[in-house]
């Protein structure tokens, strides 16, 4: 079927924050009593906290010490972090392109719904987007496929009429659960080996504009 529409997912695929959140992950589970490296945490950015706070303390997210830490990564996050975040280059004009083209575009994030509104608006991208599923929409994070099927629920569209733009390994198994395809991008640090189920890889959102008409996206 022909392509009608793309789903996003946005820290580290459109705009530069996946450093920022480990950092902050970091910062208040050391607040709270446990000492997690760094690059620990940076190769688990891309699940939710729903993921990530059991494999580093064992707690779960929605008992009162894993909200304590939740909570206070993400008043890290917005107090520290988000004021420096940016896209990446081309990130806008990638998106100007495919909504040219009459491409329905869908955020997938495990984000809340004022962190995910803060980083759009700090990136100036939060106009490109018709709909958006984020933590509340989706009992499990990637790589479980609840946020990417509520955001094809959202769209409106089959899994075979979008294509997935992420950078981890758990955006394309997430993706593929769901039954969609997924382009792939370096920018959110992870080496092709990892991403090597993506149908496309590209660098980062500008090496994909740059390589546009003939990537899965523009050949449709």
């Amino acid at each position: 079927m022909k392509l009608k529409g793309v789903i996003f997912d946005i820290d580290g695929t459109l705009i530069d924050s996946n450093d920022a959140h480990a950092h902050a992950w970091v910062q208040a589970l050391a607040e709270n009593g446990f000492q997690v490296e760094f690059a620990r945490v940076r190769k688990m950015i891309g699940m939710g906290g729903d993921k990530l706070l059991p494999q580093v303390t064992g707690l779960q997210k929605d008992e009162p010490k894993g909200k304590q830490i939740t909570e206070r990564r993400a008043q890290i996050f917005k107090q520290y972090y988000l004021p420096m975040v940016r896209p990446f280059p081309h990130t806008k004009e990638l998106l100007s392109r495919m909504r040219k083209d009459g491409l329905k575009l869908v955020i997938a994030t495990s984000a809340q719904p004022e962190e995910l509104n803060g980083m759009l608006k700090v990136a100036r991208i939060e106009g490109f987007f018709q709909e958006a599923a984020q933590a509340e929409d989706a009992p499990k994070s990637k790589p479980d496929p609840d946020v990417v099927q509520a955001a094809l629920q959202k769209s409106g569209l089959q899994p075979d009429e979008v294509v997935m733009l992420g950078d981890t390994p758990y955006d394309v198994e997430g993706a593929a659960r769901a039954g969609v395809k997924t382009i792939a991008v370096r920018s959110g640090g992870w080496q092709d080996a990892d991403l090597k189920d993506a149908i496309a890889i590209y660098n980062d959102p500008a090496d994909l504009l740059n390589h546009y008409d003939t990537s899965p996206i523009g050949e449709r």
